[in-house]
């Protein structure tokens, strides 16, 4: 008993519940929780059902959800992803009316599950390139939308160039100078991304996004890109995915010295619990090794579906 006290006083890392952000799935087309197939445990909920998932998510001690939409209309230019009255647009309202600044509310700014074509930005459907610049404009337009429904930071994971200006200029020119900006400034065209896809409902119907998101060989090429957002005004940036790019985390955090975030993301969560499942591995000391590593490697943030998981753990 007395080493362990020692060996708690001489530990270098801490996980604390002030390091983790919980995802939320909120779907517009479906009237109760649906669990994800590939994500045991984590569900999509309709917007009747969202205020419910916060509230225990706050009562856990966690600080903060970031929220990701599946609306009920979906076209080429992903119209449904700014309106006032759409689906993230209308979760953020309903979290900030009952819980306020209890949760901060991030928002993650896409095209992806809005679109039928399921890339993240406009589609130049003859040589089926992704316009860029095009897709800024809708970008800032639901950047605005989500501050004006109440979020409390944006979170731009499109990979578009220059997204981080373009979104800064639009919350900036309609008085929301305030809002910060979490961007995925270091985002891998990663294998592990399966089961978000099912669960955002955000398959492409042609080609891969690899002419947007980084290749995996790729680590200066990391520091390139945050450079450009950092100059850009971004206020805390992101590694995606984080166990298989910790060296990234810590170049990032080292580089910079300013807030880092990583995502440990839905392929991540997914081999835990199916190892845990078949009794392969300690779940829970998996879960608490897997995320430790993310804070050791030196993230400030986690965003992790083991959030409701850890916090309990800790507690």
């Amino acid at each position: 008993m007395r080493r362990g006290k020692i060996r708690n006083l001489v530990r270098e890392t801490t996980l604390s519940l002030d390091d983790l952000v919980q995802p939320i799935f909120v779907n517009e087309t479906i009237e109760s929780p649906i669990e994800i197939s590939s994500m045991p445990g984590v569900y999509s909920f309709p917007l009747s059902e969202v205020v419910y998932e916060a509230k225990e998510i706050a009562e856990l001690g966690i600080l903060a959800v970031i929220l990701f939409g599946v609306p009920a209309f979906k076209d080429a230019e992903g119209s449904s992803s700014y309106g006032e009255t759409d689906v993230i647009q209308e979760a953020v309202r309903r979290i900030k009316a009952e819980l306020g600044d209890e949760l901060v509310v991030i928002t993650d700014i896409c095209m992806c599950e809005y679109t039928s074509h399921g890339h993240c930005g406009i589609v130049d459907f003859e040589t089926k390139e992704i316009l860029n610049d095009p897709t800024l404009e809708v970008l800032g337009k639901i950047a605005v939308s989500h501050a004006k429904a109440g979020a409390d930071m944006v979170a731009p994971s499109g990979m578009m160039d220059g997204m981080v200006a373009a979104i800064r200029q639009a919350l900036d020119m309609e008085g929301f100078e305030n809002i910060p900006i979490m961007s995925y400034a270091a985002k891998f065209h990663s294998a592990f991304y399966g089961p978000f896809r099912e669960a955002a409902e955000s398959g492409y119907s042609f080609g891969d996004r690899s002419t947007y998101q980084m290749d995996p060989a790729n680590s200066d090429e990391a520091l390139r890109e945050v450079t450009l957002d950092v100059a850009e005004g971004a206020d805390i940036i992101m590694v995606k995915p984080a166990l298989s790019y910790l060296d990234i985390i810590y170049r990032v955090k080292t580089e910079y010295a300013m807030p880092t975030a990583a995502y440990n993301v839905s392929g991540e969560y997914a081999m835990i619990k199916a190892a845990a499942a078949n009794g392969w591995l300690d779940e829970k000391k998996a879960i608490y090794e897997s995320l430790i590593s993310i804070k050791r490697a030196g993230a400030d943030i986690i965003i992790t579906y083991f959030a409701k998981d850890a916090a309990r753990m800790l507690k």
